[in-house]
């Protein structure tokens, strides 16, 4: 291995990033993926039918190995790989790890043999993905977690993810996306919903732009999501790593 000459330059382009777009169920997070260019869905689970895409159904890991292979072999279009959802594509990696080891449940093999061959065999192939010339969206669902500090309990969103997956997909990630439902007081007095993406660090739920280029707030929308993207290129870098001042939300009992 020859050590390089030149610093590599930072990743300029949407289709350079891997990104993770979670929320709720039905919120709109396939369909602003099926925006991305060139988009072809690896899907793990049923829930496309409303949306015109190009899609792979993968009932397995073996299914999900075989379209990686194709896809590295680039003699397609595609530009954009989204994975709906990770978390399928995690229990059907558990289940090849499984099926290897003629176990039922990766606690059966002893010392986390298992656990260890799941989460290495996970990780090795999100990482291939990864690394292709393509853009990578990994989707996930939602659900509300109680952290526990030195000063008291609150909840968070994260992803549906089990906790390991969760690790090394938020460590492998570019920007981690959360669609809410933002509530806004219109002139009338109306509460008016809008549906948006989230983008920054935050002690209430689990997000983060390591480009720095995204505002906090975005319509849950491509373009405008592309859009935000684009004008962020030129502002100066912010330190993203640490979360923004505010109050947890209390964990409920």
């Amino acid at each position: 291995m020859l050590l390089p000459t030149q610093k590599t330059p930072p990743k300029c382009a949407l289709s350079d990033l891997t990104i993770l777009v979670y929320g709720a169920t039905k919120i709109g997070k396939s369909s602003m993926c099926s925006k991305a260019e060139e988009a072809i869905f690896l899907a793990t689970e049923p829930g496309l039918n409303s949306l015109e895409v190009y899609q792979i159904t993968i009932n397995s890991w073996d299914d999900l190995l075989n379209a990686a292979a194709e896809l590295a072999e680039g003699n397609h279009g595609f530009k954009t790989i989204v994975i709906d959802t990770v978390d399928n594509a995690f229990k059907l990696c558990e289940e090849y790890i499984c099926r290897k080891l003629n176990i039922a449940h990766q606690a059966d093999a002893p010392y986390g043999k298992a656990w260890a061959m799941v989460a290495g065999e996970f990780q090795r192939v999100i990482t291939k993905l990864a690394f292709l010339p393509y853009g990578l969206y990994l989707i996930s669902h939602s659900q509300e977690i109680e952290m526990e500090t030195r000063t008291g309990k609150y909840t968070k969103t994260v992803p549906t993810l089990p906790e390991k997956a969760r690790k090394i997909v938020l460590g492998l990630v570019d920007m981690v996306l959360y669609c809410d439902i933002e509530t806004l007081t219109g002139p009338d007095n109306k509460v008016i919903a809008r549906r948006v993406m989230r983008t920054k660090p935050s002690l209430n739920y689990e997000a983060g732009d390591r480009t720095g280029r995204l505002p906090e707030v975005i319509d849950l929308d491509y373009d405008k999501f592309v859009e935000a993207f684009n004008a962020g290129r030129d502002t100066k870098k912010t330190d993203n790593t640490k979360p923004t001042k505010e109050t947890p939300k209390e964990a409920t009992r």
